[in-house]
């Protein structure tokens, strides 16, 4: 069924009728229409629920049909995902200002499927897809855009553009715990990712993947970022607890897992950054007690990538990898493009 509110210029209303209308059903279309409606603050989305705006757009031409635009300042997405089977697609979508400091990845987005911190066992969300969306915050560049996080798999995000913010699609492993320094539960790894033709402007970041397996990159354009992209091990790196796989028939083994099957193709990175354009590393520091351990990654694969651009601090490298003998780099082009051409997505 397919549900089309009528939103007016009363934002408490509108944010109203969108939840309601998410509540009230198992499931079903939600459509957006033409136009830039405020919310007061984000909806929560269940199982079942597809969202989009009234018609098929091209995210590169940056004209939705429909835009939500949130006013909240209580940090929560614009759009959370807390269930599975999920579309979003063709929308617009504009986060106020939001500064949720480090460890909030997964708070002030356009954006988020799933959670960093649990309060006890969650189930896993799953086939959620996410396309066709522009996600702008001009001049704002201290909270992600797009999260991934925590026990989230089969998850597919394609032909997204993202304006301003500081990551722009943030993939990280999440945990049962009430905070970074006292996890006491499981660890939830995304796994069965696929991230297609993504354009980031103007954002901190392009992309980052902490502590996943079975995750394909491929197609992104990344300008005007300070830095492209990262592949990292997450604080505990090898120190998981297996435990949040025990019912996961994907996964016959946490410790080989993690770190494994993860390839980034095809992306074309402009940074002006003082540091790096993209890091790759192995070693990560544990917040609950200090302890630096490495993980080893497995079939992971870094390929036909260019990265332009040059450093604005004293020491820097338009790559930098960090104890991640696992990883291969094949066809890495790096310097500066003095014809300004940039990829096909471009």
């Amino acid at each position: 069924m397919t549900h089309r509110p009528a939103l007016t210029s009363d934002a408490d209303d509108n944010r109203r009728v969108l939840q309601q209308t998410l509540d009230a059903h198992r499931g079903g279309e939600l459509e957006v229409p033409r136009g830039e409606w405020t919310i007061t603050d984000g909806l929560r989305v269940p199982s079942g629920w597809t969202i989009r705006g009234a018609e098929t757009v091209d995210p590169a031409a940056e004209a939705p049909a429909g835009t939500l635009v949130s006013a909240g300042r209580t940090g929560h997405p614009i759009l959370h995902v807390l269930g599975s089977d999920v579309t979003i697609s063709d929308l617009g979508l504009k986060p106020p200002p939001a500064d949720p400091g480090e460890h909030g990845g997964d708070r002030g987005t356009a954006i988020t499927i799933g959670d960093y911190l649990y309060e006890s066992m969650p189930e896993w969300i799953q086939r959620v897809d996410v396309r066709r969306v522009l996600v702008t915050r001009p001049g704002e560049r201290h909270a992600n855009c797009i999260a991934i996080m925590g026990a989230v798999r089969e998850i597919t995000v394609h032909d997204v553009l993202v304006r301003g913010g500081y990551t722009a699609v943030a993939v990280h492993w999440g945990a049962v715990g009430a905070d970074v320094s006292s996890i006491v539960g499981p660890t939830f790894h995304p796994h069965q990712l696929t991230l297609t033709d993504l354009r980031v402007r103007d954002a901190i970041e392009g992309f980052y993947l902490s502590s996943v397996h079975d995750v394909r990159v491929s197609g992104a354009c990344l300008r005007d970022v300070e830095m492209g992209f990262r592949l990292l091990p997450g604080d505990n790196t090898n120190r998981f607890v297996p435990s949040a796989y025990a019912e996961d028939t994907h996964s016959a083994s946490l410790a080989v897992d993690i770190g494994s099957r993860i390839e980034i193709a095809d992306c074309c990175v402009d940074w002006n950054g003082p540091r790096y354009g993209v890091r790759v590393a192995g070693w990560g520091r544990s917040e609950v007690d200090g302890v630096v351990s490495v993980l080893t990654y497995r079939d992971a694969l870094i390929r036909d990538c260019s990265i332009n651009g040059t450093g604005s601090g004293d020491s820097w490298s338009p790559i930098v990898v960090e104890q991640a003998a696992g990883v291969e780099l094949r066809s890495i082009m790096t310097g500066s493009r003095p014809d300004g051409k940039c990829c096909s997505l471009g």
